[in-house]
């Protein structure tokens, strides 16, 4: 990769371009997030034009997501420059020589790429195990909540470079209030000609986001804004191509425990992202294969000096709106990328840091409009609304990485603590047909005295073992040991229950704890002479049963396949003792 030195004079006199098809508005799609991301991963801009390159070359080879584009994404950006700023902490308080820039740059590189190698390796093992099922356990709420936390870390962390104010980079928990704190200290040591830039770009940035890039430029090399006023500026865009280099893989022992969010939220997002766009256009992605294309695209780009990447946002919806149907449209971007590399890097040696902060802040919109959905998801699901709140709240207030562990680990426990306060649903005779229903649903059911019909909704296991024996002694009147309920009670009935029929359909599994549990059910319904019928309990379910000793307890005449012969063999059992009549609940 060799350097190419630019002065003021050598930029006007660069000669004529070769044509190339690059409209203004696609370099600033394609190549502003890239350079502008670079600064949330703490490294030189180019190098985010680099992981907007060969990305989208390895994944349009191995990509299942006909309509997705891979890239920089702003919250991997800010992940991976959180562990860079940890490993490679910038001194504070002097200023750096051109060699020590060059050797503190070098070594963010290599902290960088090596998260890249890292996880592309984590993600190949992740392959290699068919762990794409793991997306699942990333929900819709906590993948929005986390982007939308997120872009909040993203603007605050921009705000020095808004303001034109050198300072550290804070980390860790709590970072953005310290952020804040940090910058409201030095407020009054921030640069006029920054400021000003930063407000005209911000303005500027939604009407004419295609020709700000340039304007700026442009603006900050005839008034001479870097020597005058100090104003921060992107520099040499080196030529060509970096050399293959393998990272330094003496870091990976201390950035193991970032690796595995890093390499989820790029699995994540990037399936989700490639769900969408599938749906939409009626076909299906393979999420196994997902884990492999990004697997490889992280695992060789960063031999090329990038850093972690996902799918992209913008650079996705700018592919679909402007006809691309298939994973070949994303090396329209590798070209405009290329002719950067190549001919065109020498226009942006002037370009301001603050333009590219501007722009990490104006491409938080999308996720920021992601809170408009909460009304909606609030009157939805009020516990997936919690779980946005939650994941959100410690996004913001811990870290991206933490917040996420927080955000799947209550997601998760919602999911448990539903299925624990599940209950078994009595049910009746639907008048005029054979569908039996929960009594709950309708006034017009019949039920048979001394038939009690309970459907189990929920899988029988060690968290929901206790719920499911509660609920049985409360349909069967049976107390400790046995014994019947006072009358009185909310369980007492007018007729003793004579036959129990469960049904399991809705049992999809049944741990050893939950079969031992079926089974006690079933000796204490024999001892207390009421026959036990199970209706379509699925194969699996029967033989983690079968295993725990259920056919000591009952015969196989007593398993069924439905519920409506269950009920038919029950009747004939009722049929030889008292008269029985149809009463109406």
């Amino acid at each position: 990769m060799q350097p190419l030195r630019v002065g003021r004079r050598q930029v006007l006199e660069a000669g004529p371009m070769p044509h190339l098809p690059v409209s203004p508005s696609n370099l600033s799609f394609h190549l502003s997030p890239g350079m502008a991301f670079a600064l949330l991963t703490s490294v030189p801009p180019v190098f985010g034009l680099y992981t907007s390159f060969f990305p989208v070359l390895l994944y349009s080879l191995l990509g299942t997501g006909r309509h997705l584009s891979t890239g920089t994404f702003a919250v991997l950006s800010l992940m991976t420059g959180s562990v860079v700023e940890r490993l490679v902490p910038e001194p504070f308080g002097r200023n750096l020589s051109g060699i020590e820039r060059e050797q503190l740059d070098a070594q963010r590189i290599g902290a960088a790429s090596a998260l890249a190698f890292g996880s592309g390796a984590l993600m190949l093992g992740m392959f290699a195990l068919q762990l794409g099922v793991l997306s699942t356990f990333l929900s819709e709420p906590v993948v929005k909540a986390l982007t939308s936390g997120a872009a909040l870390h993203v603007v605050v962390s921009q705000l020095p470079s808004l303001l034109g104010l050198s300072l550290p980079r804070q980390i860790g928990c709590f970072s953005l209030f310290k952020t804040l704190a940090a910058v409201l200290t030095a407020l009054p040591r921030s640069s006029p000609a920054e400021l000003t830039i930063s407000a005209l770009s911000l303005a500027l940035l939604v009407p004419v986001k295609e020709l700000n890039v340039l304007l700026a430029s442009v603006l900050c090399f005839t008034s001479s804004l870097d020597t005058r006023y100090n104003v921060q500026i992107v520099g040499l865009l080196p030529g060509g191509f970096p050399r293959p280099l393998l990272p330094t893989l003496a870091e990976l022992p201390r950035i193991l425990a970032d690796l595995l969010p890093i390499a989820l939220v790029t699995f994540a997002v990037s399936t989700s992202l490639a769900s969408i766009y599938a749906d939409k256009f009626n076909y299906t992605i393979d999420s196994n294969q997902e884990l492999l294309a990004h697997g490889v695209s992280n695992l060789i780009s960063s031999l090329f000096s990038c850093f972690p990447h996902s799918a992209t946002l913008a650079t996705t919806s700018l592919l679909v709106d402007t006809g691309g149907n298939t994973q070949l449209a994303g090396l329209f971007s590798c070209l405009v990328v290329l002719s950067v590399l190549l001919w065109l890097g020498p226009f942006f040696y002037y370009l301001p840091k603050a333009v590219l902060a501007c722009i990490n802040i104006s491409s938080m919109r999308q996720m920021f409009f992601q809170m408009q959905e909460l009304p909606q998801l609030w009157r939805i699901s009020r516990m997936d609304f919690a779980v946005w709140m939650v994941t959100w709240v410690a996004v913001v207030t811990l870290s991206v990485d933490l917040g996420l562990a927080v955000g799947v680990v209550f997601s998760m426990m919602t999911v448990v603590c539903r299925t624990q306060r599940v209950q078994c649903l009595a049910l009746g005779l639907a008048e005029g047909t054979e569908l039996y229903r929960p009594l709950t649903e309708s006034h017009k059911l019949l039920q048979v005295p001394g038939l009690c019909i309970l459907r189990v909704p929920t899988p029988i296991y060690f968290g929901t073992r206790g719920q499911f024996r509660h609920d049985l002694e409360w349909h069967l009147c049976l107390g400790e040991g046995g014994k019947e309920i006072p009358d009185g009670s909310p369980g007492s009935v007018a007729e003793p229950v004579r036959v129990l029929i469960l049904d399991f359909s809705g049992v999809t599994f049944a741990d050893a704890a939950g079969a031992r549990e079926v089974v006690q059910l079933a000796g204490r319904c024999r001892d207390a002479g009421i026959p036990l019928l199970l209706a379509q309990c699925n194969a699996l379910v029967l033989g983690t049963l079968t295993r725990a000793g259920l056919l000591d307890r009952v015969t196989p005449e007593q398993l069924f396949v439905s519920v409506q012969d269950a009920a038919a063999h029950a009747l004939e059992r009722l049929v030889t003792g008292p008269k029985i009549c149809t009463v109406w609940i």
